[in-house]
């Protein structure tokens, strides 16, 4: 990796954002699974940031799955609501990439939306305060 430690996170910030809208536009054409798909990169991605920014090392998407529960869930400084949500989303893309006869739909989804721009939101402001563990 080249460029500096704040580099790295506003990298992993700005894809957040980019996938997060990828996930509203596949939803206003129905494309349900792949909107989940990129609900749950866009909250992975800004996580990822939390965690490096607080030098949490996490190499796989379980481990970050794990070390935000742990850091971050468990001692509550995220709600147990937004580790449900995370925890969801990281299931239902393992679903919709990996299982067979996987649909999503529109009453599952839609409401996603808004509970995933809460959760990212939240995160990020822990980010740029530099909140640390």
């Amino acid at each position: 990796m080249s460029g500096t430690k704040q580099d790295y996170i506003d990298y992993r910030i700005l894809k957040s954002i980019e996938l997060f809208e990828d996930a509203k536009l596949l939803a206003l054409n129905q494309r349900w699974n792949s909107s989940v798909n990129r609900l749950y990169y866009s909250s992975f991605q800004i996580i990822s940031a939390l965690l490096y920014k607080n030098n949490i090392k996490a190499d796989t998407h379980n481990g970050i799955k794990t070390q935000f529960n742990l850091h971050y869930i468990k001692p509550g400084i995220v709600s147990i609501e937004y580790g449900k949500l995370y925890s969801n989303l990281f299931a239902w893309r393992q679903e919709s990439d990996y299982s067979d006869f996987i649909d999503f739909d529109e009453e599952t989804v839609a409401p996603l939306i808004n509970q995933v721009l809460e959760m990212n939101n939240f995160i990020l402001d822990l980010t740029k305060r530099g909140t640390t563990i």
